[in-house]
């Protein structure tokens, strides 16, 4: 069973006076909210208009949101969508969202974006897939019969965190992907796990024997769901078909904790991606060569532009 979690901004479609990107208004109003309000139910208020008509245009196409909330910068939402045994159906409906969103903010004259960073103070956005694993009974399997963690379910967390720096490449695909992984940003900054920890890169939240499920939380809102759930398969899989060690548990604030750490450049993620046989392995030769070379050649021409920030810097000082 999976489940996934999109988190996006809405935009103004107007820049702020020194040209950078901002929150909208909220409709009908001068009221511009600036500051980080988590949850808030005032901000879904002010946007309800936006989040009802998202809601409505799901239900005509069939799409799943299950749920809107809040989130931890101003103008941001998450939006998730209801579980289902069918993998492939969950990342056709995140794609569906996606443009669906899309298309209602630009109804309500704002952008709606997906990108990992858009602002340079606030979150990034991330993609959150929910996952469970169930017998031929329905039973489920990361559960023993005391609602504890199973033996299957440690070594299938063994082999995502073996896994994870290998394929960060394909969680974060784009350069932009980086920025979301600073300090106090609300994202894990390496592959760790715990209980009821959002600190970490595997959460394992509250809940029941039927409920017991791992929260991958590393993918940003702009990476492939396709390939973010061919990740997540694959460590699983991985951790099945070997005896791997699994590192102890996270206790309190993962960032502030030693760790197995991510890439933290996407140069070295594509080199790290080149070098795990695993993975390639299971994602298949000829795709990883592809994803490769398209991936090398996007960071070759983005190195080759020279940006306003760089001129400002070095044009007298060089």
């Amino acid at each position: 069973m999976v489940a996934v979690e999109l988190e996006f901004y809405l935009i103004d479609r107007q820049r702020d006076a020194e040209g950078y990107l901002q929150p909208p208004c909220a409709p009908g109003t001068d009221d511009r909210n600036t500051q980080s309000q988590v949850y808030s139910v005032d901000n879904l208020n002010h946007f309800a208009d936006v989040l009802t008509d998202i809601d409505d245009l799901a239900r005509l196409q069939l799409i799943p949101a299950d749920g809107a909330v809040a989130e931890a910068s101003p103008g941001q939402f998450e939006i998730n969508l209801h579980h289902t045994d069918n993998v492939l159906d969950a990342c056709d409906d995140a794609l569906a969202l996606k443009r669906l969103v899309r298309t209602v903010a630009e109804k309500h004259k704002m952008h709606a974006t997906f990108m990992a960073k858009p602002y340079e103070e606030h979150a990034g956005s991330g993609m959150h897939i929910h996952i469970s694993v169930l017998n031929n009974k329905g039973e489920n399997v990361l559960a023993d019969a005391d609602g504890e963690d199973s033996a299957l379910l440690k070594r299938a967390l063994a082999g995502m965190i073996h896994l994870m720096p290998s394929s960060m490449a394909l969680l974060a695909p784009n350069v932009n992907s980086w920025r979301r992984f600073q300090p106090g940003m609300y994202v894990p900054t390496q592959a760790s796990w715990g209980h009821n920890n959002r600190t970490v890169a595997l959460r394992i939240p509250c809940g029941d024997r039927d409920n017991h499920r791992v929260e991958y939380r590393v993918a940003g809102a702009d990476a492939n769901p396709y390939l973010v759930m061919a990740t997540i398969l694959a460590g699983i899989l991985h951790g099945l078909d070997n005896d791997l060690p699994l590192q102890e548990e996270v206790e309190g604030n993962g960032l502030e904790q030693e760790g197995l750490p991510f890439p933290i450049r996407q140069s070295d993620a594509l080199w790290e991606f080149t070098q795990n046989d695993h993975l390639r392995d299971l994602l298949g030769e000829r795709f990883s060569h592809v994803f490769h070379a398209c991936k090398h050649d996007e960071l070759v021409q983005f190195e080759r532009l020279i940006t306003e920030t760089e001129i400002e810097w070095m044009l007298k000082n060089a």
